[in-house]
């Protein structure tokens, strides 16, 4: 694997990722959206939106150098990440909600998406950073040949709530060099409650497991970024450690020990839970604590009945290499740990 071209899209070159790009449109429509597993029964070829609220354009809400991923994407120069608008999901805990929810941002053509990878790639970025791709990904494959045409080079990171569909991701093999999904919640009955969507926990399993197969485990360069494979995301939320567990266990278990994983600990209040109650979320309206990942097991915080990781008497099933202040937005960097769950 590690012998194929990179960044790997240059195996397929511009004409075969312009291939992918026609049979990717026809999921679009006409009778119904293919491109996420909601398969929403809107023409998006002729404009129609689905749950996404976008149709036929992809919308870019921003497009910037980040210094607040992971270390191995971020190097000195920042991810060039490409946030896109809309979003196949309802978190009620949206930290978004302005970009997901409401769909603020420009409406792309090829061209002009393009020409954001280029400008990312001449301010010295490390990678191409695909931020919330999910429902867009035939408008990524439309643009990606103009990009490569024009000189293109760099690797290109999924970052993912990993609610996305198998066609859309096949269509991805060969072109994607780093997958980031984010691993929300497990059980089906809290996925209706807070993404608003029960079938989520069984299309993410699908999902991350098929961009395993396809990059597998990640691996670093000699500067210490992430050339090519998978890392997996996960938000810890107030009062749901066993969906933690869950996770990290299916990761271990399904994925291989040797998966990275970020486990983040900066959930805040958003979208529809902060500052009231009226939607019925007072739960989750809290912040999730430094102590929930770092306490030793002999600590008051060790207990069943909060944060903690660790079962009572019992070390964590990981070891986060950096403490995390509750203040944290979305988005700062943490530093990446090989997953080592018993």
């Amino acid at each position: 694997m590690d012998s194929m071209p990179w960044p790997t899209y240059l195996g397929l070159g511009a004409g075969g990722v312009a291939a992918r790009a026609e049979t990717a449109l026809r999921l679009l429509g006409p009778d119904r959206c293919g491109v996420c597993p909601r398969l929403c029964k809107v023409n998006r070829l002729g404009g129609q939106h689905g749950l996404c609220a976008v149709g036929r354009q992809a919308v870019v809400a921003s497009h910037f150098p980040h210094f607040g991923e992971e270390d191995c994407l971020r190097g000195r120069s920042g991810s060039g990440t490409i946030f896109f608008s809309g979003c196949n999901l309802r978190c009620v805990f949206c930290q978004n909600f302005d970009i997901s929810w409401q769909v603020h941002g420009e409406p792309v053509t090829p061209g002009r998406l393009s020409a954001m990878m280029l400008a990312l790639q001449d301010r010295g970025c490390h990678n191409i950073n695909f931020v919330t791709p999910e429902h867009v990904v035939p408008q990524i494959l439309e643009a990606l040949p103009l990009a490569i045409d024009a000189g293109l080079r760099l690797p290109i990171v999924y970052n993912t709530s990993a609610y996305d569909s198998l066609d859309s991701l096949r269509l991805m093999d060969g072109i994607v060099d780093i997958y980031m999904p984010d691993l929300k919640i497990w059980a089906p009955e809290r996925a209706r409650r807070y993404l608003r969507m029960p079938g989520y926990p069984q299309a993410a399993r699908r999902a991350v497991a098929e961009m395993n197969r396809q990059v597998g485990a990640l691996r670093f360069g000699q500067n210490g970024l992430a050339r090519r494979g998978l890392l997996v995301r996960h938000l810890m939320m107030p009062g749901m450690l066993e969906e933690t567990r869950a996770i990290l266990r299916y990761v271990a278990e399904e994925l291989g020990t040797d998966t990275n994983v970020n486990l983040m600990a900066q959930y805040r209040p958003a979208g529809l839970v902060a500052g009231h109650h009226r939607d019925g979320y007072h739960e989750i309206d809290r912040q999730v604590f430094a102590t929930s990942m770092t306490a030793p097991p002999s600590s008051p915080t060790s207990s069943a009945s909060d944060d903690s990781i660790g079962a009572a008497g019992h070390p964590p099933c990981f070891c986060p290499a950096r403490r995390t202040r509750p203040e944290d937005q979305v988005g700062q960097s943490r530093s990446v740990t090989s997953l080592r769950c018993v």
